[in-house]
């Protein structure tokens, strides 16, 4: 268990912005950050960040917290695996209750295959730089494709012995169980029971989670034997789906988000030698055909990708029908063609990086474009096959869900094509209908408008089915809002508004079963002497209370300053009567508790025969009729005043 100085000094150091900016390409809207949601594919930005509070709030799932809640629910992390990741992140050492072993012992199945493939990836590295067999094959290669010292080192290249049990029988003897060596693809089960290396004799490719963790491999084989295949790669497992994984994509999400633009390549030495060039924002889809998920990867951190293809015409030919899932899901797509005979690992060892990034600058070209281009050609003067070429384009345009853009690009098209433009737009027009009828004849639905700067704003949030959890969240926010501000009112000072609530409030049960545990943690801490604010509440474990925190601190509407600067329109501020708010806020829960009381008298009375208790009755019903009018008369004075 990690210590809590350690965690103060975690959150003290922790920059929700700039940690979940590794994450999510986020842009400034007044006091803070929007960016698409990380959880749900979404066009419109609704994901809200709070430098002041310390919080995120996406408003498409629903999730909110602080920076660990954001980690635990993005990677999976478990609360001290988060916090251990900010502590390297920020540089602090960590300090735990009980010596804790990153080992065999661990009884969270995903971690402990997360643990062994760290142990796989150091000891393909050591392999390779401390056995004779894995310099003089392993190491040599790598250093024949150009790749340095520090690049290997990087990327934690290795080798695997040319031996049948080499990696197998060292895990088994360091402890590691046999069924996560099995299942996360590192080792294979004989018929007999017993185990081999998957990846014997070839150089070792590990491929890292967006957060940095191994979580797979690709291996390649330097024999010249046809039979053996070229790459073997992990199989699917708990902690590795090809589909979304994108190689290299730990090592090139910051220059991702500041280049504003991401290379996409085919293989691990594409992504290893632009990289090692200079040029860090490359990653690969790892030899399989670009996914959705994949592309969405991309989409949090930019708009912009441009693909880098070798000058196998065969092989663009038969990607361009898959790169229209780019188009659909928002995103600009750049095309640059490298010379025959060169891949850009190739072309970037060959001529530099200087030549390479002036290539790319001069040869880009938008998608659609090169499409044209290219099945033109294919069509040459066939009137047949240019009809068919001028409908796939259009189908491409079709995919493109900014109508603006979409229009430019039928206006560019109609040039490259000599067709109408009004033909195209007929054929696009066409294919929606078609697309629309084939979704079932839905009505079109128009995405929420959602206004420029969504922000954090002080007031609830919700309309609550229930009015009772309605008035008990009111308290709970008011408690995280003003609870450390002083008392300054008529008759009333020197103290803080926290225990006084708590103090009148002290004759009522909570129902509402969230409430009625924020309520327990912050009377608890008021007894040791402490005055909580919404960071404990924020920070703290139970996902329940971050939750209810988050939700009631956040929202993503914002009035504009243009309601007063502009047009000179006053709006009510519930601090600038912050008496009437808090007695409001009270004495409204007050009145719903009597209001349920009597309703409980009335189902009695309505119910009870007897002549005594009839009148014990009546008397409860009136008295308690006399406590909601007093009640009433009071809000009445006190939010009319």
């Amino acid at each position: 268990m990690i210590t809590k100085p350690t965690i103060d000094r975690i959150m003290e150091a922790t920059d929700i912005v700039e940690v979940i900016g590794e994450f999510v390409q986020l842009k400034k809207r007044g006091a803070n950050f929007i960016g698409l949601s990380p959880f749900v594919n979404e066009k419109t930005p609704s994901f809200t960040v709070s430098p002041a509070k310390g919080i995120f709030k996406d408003f498409s799932s629903g999730k909110g917290g602080s920076a660990v809640t954001f980690l635990m629910e993005l990677e999976k992390f478990t609360y001290p695996e988060a916090l251990k990741w900010l502590a390297k992140k920020y540089g602090i050492e960590v300090e735990e209750t009980v010596e804790h072993k990153e080992n065999r012992e661990e009884d969270n199945r995903r971690e402990s295959l997360m643990i062994v493939s760290g142990y796989a990836a150091k000891f393909f590295h050591e392999s390779l730089l401390e056995t004779d067999e894995g310099k003089s094959i392993g190491l040599s290669y790598f250093k024949e494709r150009g790749f340095s010292a520090d690049t290997i080192k990087k990327f934690e290249l290795g080798y695997s012995p040319d031996q049948w049990e080499a990696f197998t029988g060292q895990a088994l003897k360091d402890g590691y169980l046999e069924e996560f060596l099995v299942d996360s693809g590192l080792s294979v089960k004989r018929d007999n029971g017993s185990l081999y290396d998957r990846y014997r004799g070839r150089v070792m490719f590990p491929i890292h989670s967006f957060t940095g963790r191994v979580i797979a491999f690709g291996g390649r084989t330097l024999k010249k034997d046809k039979n053996v295949p070229k790459y073997v790669n992990s199989p699917e497992s708990e902690i590795y789906h090809k589909s979304n994984v994108l190689y290299g994509l730990y090592f090139a999400k910051r220059a991702i988000r500041e280049e504003d633009n991401c290379y996409l390549v085919e293989g691990y030495a594409d992504v290893i030698s632009v990289h090692q060039a200079g040029i860090e924002n490359v990653v690969a889809s790892s030899g399989t055909s670009l996914t959705v998920e994949q592309i969405r990867l991309i989409g949090r951190l930019t708009k912009n990708i441009t693909i880098l293809y070798d000058g196998d015409a065969a092989g663009i030919k038969a990607s361009l029908r898959g790169l229209d899932m780019i188009l659909e899901e928002g995103l600009n797509v750049k095309v640059v063609l490298f010379p025959d005979g060169h891949d850009p690992d190739s072309f970037v060892q060959t001529f530099g990086t200087s030549v390479f990034k002036k290539h790319i600058e001069d040869n880009k070209k938008d998608f659609i474009l090169y499409k044209t281009d290219i099945l033109l050609k294919d069509a040459g003067n066939d009137p047949i096959k240019k009809a068919e070429v001028i409908r796939e384009i259009v189908e491409s345009i079709s995919k493109i869900p900014d109508s603006i853009k979409a229009s430019v690009f039928i206006k560019e098209c109609s040039n490259q094509l000599q067709i109408d433009e009004r033909a195209l737009l007929s054929e696009l027009n066409k294919m929606r209908q078609a697309k629309a009828k084939k979704d079932g004849d839905k009505t079109f639905r128009t995405e929420p408008s959602v206004p420029d700067e969504p922000q954090f704003f002080d007031e609830p949030q919700e309309k609550l089915v229930r009015e009772s959890d309605a008035q008990e969240k009111e308290i709970v926010r008011l408690l995280l809002l003003y609870g450390n501000k002083m008392i300054d009112w008529d008759g009333i000072a020197n103290t803080y508004i926290g225990p006084f609530m708590i103090a009148e409030l002290s004759d009522v049960e909570f129902d509402q079963p969230v409430c009625k545990q924020f309520i327990e943690i912050y009377c608890q801490e008021l007894e040791n002497g402490v005055l909580p604010e919404d960071q404990h509440f924020i920070h703290y474990p139970d996902k329940g209370i971050v939750d209810l925190t988050v939700t009631l601190l956040a929202t993503k509407y914002a009035l504009s300053e243009n309601w007063y600067e502009m047009h000179k329109i006053m709006v009510p501020d519930e601090q600038a009567n912050m008496k009437a708010t808090i007695l409001g806020a009270i004495f409204h829960l007050k009145k719903q508790k009597v209001g349920k009381i009597l309703e409980s008298l009335r189902k009695q009375l309505q119910t009870t025969t007897e002549a005594a208790d009839q009148e014990i009755l009546l008397n409860q019903y009136m008295h308690m009729k006399k406590v909601e009018k007093h009640i009433s008369d009071y809000l009445g004075s006190v939010i009319l005043k």
